[in-house]
């Protein structure tokens, strides 16, 4: 958590209201409908009332610090308050509390305000469960093979004999970060020289400078790259391999966390068009990072939790991966 501000790292492991309610009257879920359990971010608060009061309130989270850290202030903001009044608690209230989130992390408090709106909804509705929708961007492919910029890879000479798989996996996400509002080497985790030497193995034909040209304008900055997630990857590059393996395996561990960094499922803010892709990826370039990941867990949840555990952080609610109810949310499908 090296990239989390005191106060936020304060408020992730503050957990006086994680956990579940027995026998509540209220319960609020985001991310967890029958269609969406899984496959998305998801929050859950349950509460209990003294009239118009709420007495006790506790939450659940499935996602990142960030979003620990909204939860554990809105839960902290609204137990002893009048139903009234904890409807008025609002995202820019959450944001002061934790005195500010990263700009692409917004959405963590509007979250947070979405579950504790629910729970409140549904002690009004005698306890029946109120589940709120989270919209996230689409998860399927952000790009297709008639994107000009993974044309204009995929088409080149191929003149290094370079195996067609490794071709579209980096075509893949150099196209989607060239259709991002930001420069595309801080999209993809490179520093400028890193990324010409991968377009001289993989498309020598393709000019770096042309391929700057046909990026969008960046207008934002990328979501800043947790450095324990980087160092994670990085310590499972191939100690055997040289050159142009050697080579293939850092600059996909440097992406990844990058990419990682990116809401959404990993395998998506990667480029790739089907799940699969990504952690056969891995199995290629990165073996022993895939085989410590032996249950198959969901990839960008494996290394956060990796990273959580490094620094002593409670990302779960269980110690043991079998044991908890919420299983399916750490191990559907990448």
């Amino acid at each position: 958590m090296n990239d989390y501000t005191d106060i936020i790292r304060k408020w992730a492991t503050d957990d006086r209201h994680s956990g579940l309610l027995d026998k509540p009257d209220g319960v609020g879920e985001v991310g967890l409908e029958a269609g969406e359990a899984g496959r998305k971010l998801a929050v859950r608060f349950t509460l209990q009332r003294q009239g118009e009061r709420i007495d006790k309130i506790r939450y659940q989270v499935f996602g990142c610090g960030f979003t620990i850290a909204a939860c554990a202030a809105a839960a902290d903001l609204a137990e002893g308050e009048a139903f009234a009044a904890a409807r008025t608690i609002d995202a820019g209230a959450i944001n002061r509390t934790l005195e500010g989130l990263p700009a692409e992390r917004d959405y963590c408090a509007e979250i947070a305000i979405r579950a504790l709106r629910a729970a409140l909804d549904s002690a009004d509705r005698n306890g029946a469960t109120v589940q709120s929708e989270h919209r996230q961007e689409e998860h399927g492919p952000h790009i297709s093979e008639n994107d000009e910029v993974f044309r204009l890879l995929m088409t080149s000479e191929n003149r290094n004999a370079m195996p067609e798989e490794d071709r579209r996996m980096f075509a893949g996400v150099i196209a989607l970060g060239a259709a991002e509002p930001l420069f595309l080497i801080h999209a993809l985790g490179l520093e400028k020289r890193e990324l010409v030497k991968l377009l001289s193995v993989y498309f020598p034909l393709v000019n770096v400078d042309n391929l700057l040209l046909l990026s969008s304008h960046a207008t934002q900055l990328a979501p800043e790259v947790n450095s324990d997630v980087r160092s994670i990857i990085r310590s499972h590059l191939p100690t055997e391999a040289e050159g142009v393996t050697l080579q293939t395996s850092a600059w996909l561990a440097d992406i990844l966390a990058a990419r990682a960094a990116h809401p959404g499922h990993l395998w998506v803010a990667m480029g790739f068009f089907e799940r699969p892709e990504l952690t056969a990826a891995i199995r290629r370039h990165l073996p022993t990072l895939a085989e410590a990941n032996s249950q198959n867990m969901r990839w960008k949840r494996y290394l956060f939790k990796q990273a959580c555990d490094l620094n002593g952080g409670v990302m779960c609610k269980s110690p043991s991966c079998g044991d908890c109810s919420d299983y399916d949310l750490c191990f559907a499908p990448e």
